[in-house]
């Protein structure tokens, strides 16, 4: 195919990439209806929507994941159909997909270069490989070896080998599914440089979050998908974040508020003095103590590298403390496995519901069921009957949008998936869930959702631990608030705190 290139007497602002009554159906399901929408050089487009509005099969069109049930995509005012995302990438057109596609056990140098090797005479040219690996990293301000593993890289570095790889391709389209999920906000801030230096260089960028302030802050031109269909849109001085959550949700809109009317329990969860080391010796929970009453919602909050994560999965049993005791009610967790302690009732949905939350080739059904599959077992045989029955309940319960049980979980949406990992840990009956980053990658929308059904278990009960690097979502369903810093508490607010106090706590300061 013969290489993409930019026309020379385009300006800043005019059209390169234009999808024309774009639809899509996949079965009895309309993902897109004649959808219009144009990509301009040198600016952010954002695009809007709760999960399933076809956002993402919008992009996939563009880049030539997917192909259009009916409709065309004109490049340059020209049709132009993509038949695979090689295509697309000749192009010039170059895409960051939600949800990570990398290779674990690969390393960064060979994930950003896969399938389209640097040769020399001699084979694959390994050193240039590496020496635009490093570059690519110094870019975005990370001190990453191109032979690291993936598999050994925090969510929040693989999430930047992701970006890497975009960028390698030096596409003059780029578009951002959920860049910033995994995060923390140094690391959007030299994004946000990244995709300045970018624009003034003429090159276009689509731009999807479901952080609303934060696409605010880098936005050119705003849409909204809702159902498949765009309701809105306008220019950056014409919009704010009143007019995005409007038109993707509504007029009556909000995340939720603690839990009232009901005396908490005993503690159902201690921790004492817990002490979590990575394998160099550094102190990644240091001496942490914390009770959570049965009822009672606390929300931990605090930087990337605060450890947040490390807590939560020292707590369910997938990292091993240096000293300390956690208590389950009465009960002492040492030496316990994860499963153990889930079948006691200690449950953890994890931060990467894509690797550690769900397993893609199962249905909705059998992830839904997966953690409580014991309970359907007498002796060989498997009570099917029952494990409808949990399965049906726990979609109704927790308002799973899906065609059915045996629906594959690929089918749904990045919120409903979540939903999924949280009905599957519910479903064990837990007495307190730890929640990692719940709404990590869901709309707003879904994010009420998520957070008035853990409302609702805390009424009956159930202990609530989550954590955020959101300070917005400290303030919606918590009673308490426990800012992290260093591996430590650095303060614990009631819920009528502001978000500069809880901000200042973590050693963030607020930019206006």
């Amino acid at each position: 195919m013969k290489p993409f290139t930019l026309n020379p007497a385009l300006v800043k602002g005019e059209v390169i990439l234009q999808a024309r009554n774009v639809s899509k159906v996949y079965g009895s399901t309309h993902a897109l209806k004649g959808v219009n929408f144009e990509i301009r050089r040198g600016e952010v487009t954002t695009l809007f929507g709760e999960n399933g509005a076809g956002k993402s099969t919008l992009m996939k069109i563009l880049s030539g994941v997917v192909t259009p049930t009916d409709g065309e995509i004109l490049l340059q005012g020209e049709p132009k159909v993509f038949h695979s995302a090689t295509e697309a990438r000749d192009c010039g057109i170059s895409i960051i997909h939600q949800e990570l596609n990398l290779a674990p056990n690969m390393n960064v140098r060979d994930n950003i270069f896969m399938g389209r090797e640097i040769r020399h005479a001699g084979g694959v040219d390994f050193a240039e490989e590496a020496r635009i690996t490093r570059h690519l990293m110094a870019s975005l301000e990370e001190d990453i070896d191109p032979l690291t593993p993936v598999e050994n890289l925090r969510l929040g570095q693989q999430q930047i080998v992701e970006i890497a790889r975009a960028l390698s391709v030096n596409a003059r389209i780029l578009i951002m599914d959920e860049p910033t999920s995994a995060l923390s906000a140094a690391e959007v801030a030299v994004l946000f440089q990244v995709i300045r230096d970018l624009t003034s260089q003429g090159v276009a960028i689509v731009y999807i979050s479901h952080h609303l302030e934060e696409a605010l802050e880098i936005t050119d031109r705003a849409v909204v998908l809702r159902d498949g269909v765009m309701t809105a849109w306008a220019r950056r001085d014409e919009i704010d974040l009143e007019w995005i959550v409007r038109n993707m949700v509504g007029d009556h809109f909000d995340l939720g508020a603690p839990p009232q009317g009901y005396d908490f329990g005993p503690p159902a969860l201690t921790v004492n003095a817990l002490t979590v080391q990575s394998k160099t010796g550094i102190r990644l929970v240091d001496a942490l103590s914390l009770s959570v009453q049965a009822g009672e919602i606390v929300c931990i909050y605090g930087l990337m590298g605060a450890g947040r994560t490390e807590l939560l999965e020292c707590l369910a049993g997938r990292l091993t403390p240096q000293s300390g005791q956690v208590l389950l009610q009465d009960t002492d967790l040492a030496g316990l496995s994860v499963s153990q302690r889930i079948r006691i009732g200690l449950a953890l949905v994890p931060e990467d519901r894509q690797r550690d939350g769900l397993v893609q080739t199962m249905s909705v059904g059998e992830n839904l069921s997966l953690a409580s599959i014991g309970a359907f077992v007498r002796g060989l045989v498997l009570s099917r009957r029952r494990e409808k029955q949990l399965i049906d309940d726990t979609i109704r319960n927790v308002t799973v949008k899906t065609a059915g049980g045996e629906a594959a979980i690929g089918s749904l949406s990045g919120g409903n998936q979540q939903k999924v990992v949280i009905g599957k840990m519910l479903a064990t009956r837990p007495k307190v869930i730890l929640l990692d980053e719940p709404s990590r990658g869901i709309d707003i929308g879904a994010k009420a959702e998520v957070f008035r059904l853990l409302a609702e278990n805390a009424r009956k009960g159930l202990a609530v631990v989550y954590t955020t690097s959101e300070v917005g979502e400290c303030l919606s369903i918590a009673h308490r608030i426990v800012v992290m810093s260093k591996g430590r508490i650095a303060a614990i607010f009631d819920a009528s705190v502001s978000k500069e106090r809880i901000m200042a706590a973590s050693g963030e300061s607020l930019v206006a």
